[in-house]
């Protein structure tokens, strides 16, 4: 049951996009197509997973026992740097179609902060390792949830007539603060 109350509070609840507010430039950047948002979620799911696995096992096994907590926020950053190089260069080893089908977005996430983000919140929630795993499974999951459904209202004002002065950046504010305001209709579920 707590596997599934981390799932439904990170998914829909505290949505590390429109609840934390965490990874907001792809959101806003790469919403303008969904087969772009499809493929940044993956990209994002998969390094997340990845990331907090391995930043977990660095702060509990590393830096605790030998009291470098201090080194937590650098390390983190580096290792997610590492670990974005490492996908890469092994998904253009062995799989080039998903190479180039990922494209521009394994890079994006170097700098994307909700990794960053969700690596310290395990730390800060005191999770498993299990539980930290499945929290950040489910936060990627959100994240990719929200940067779909954005994208395909975004797709969808393409078609609208979207007055002179809102169109682009002002109107897609405007949807992410609705959007936002939707997912909080979640709040009371858990």
């Amino acid at each position: 049951m707590e596997i599934l109350t981390i799932i439904i509070l990170a998914v829909f609840v505290n949505n590390i996009v429109l609840a934390q507010f965490l990874g907001i430039c792809p959101f806003i950047g790469v919403s303008k197509k969904i087969d772009t948002a499809v493929g940044m979620g993956g990209a994002v799911l998969f390094v997340m997973t990845l990331a907090t696995l391995v930043t977990y096992m660095i702060r509990y096994y590393v830096l605790q026992p030998y009291g470098l907590e201090f080194l937590q926020t650098i390390s983190f950053i580096l290792v997610i740097a590492a670990l974005v190089q490492m996908v890469e260069i092994i998904l253009k080893k062995l799989s080039p179609t998903l190479f180039q089908a990922l494209g521009i977005f394994l890079p994006l996430i170097t700098t994307n902060c909700a990794v960053l983000g969700v690596a310290i919140l395990t730390i800060n929630g005191n999770y498993s390792l299990v539980g930290g795993v499945v929290y950040a499974i489910a936060n990627a999951i959100g994240f990719g949830l929200a940067l779909i459904i954005f994208a395909g209202i975004r797709e969808h004002l393409d078609l609208m007539e979207v007055p002179k002065g809102m169109r682009g950046v002002p109107i897609s504010f405007i949807v992410a603060g609705i959007l936002a305001l939707a997912f909080m209709g979640f709040s009371g579920i858990v």
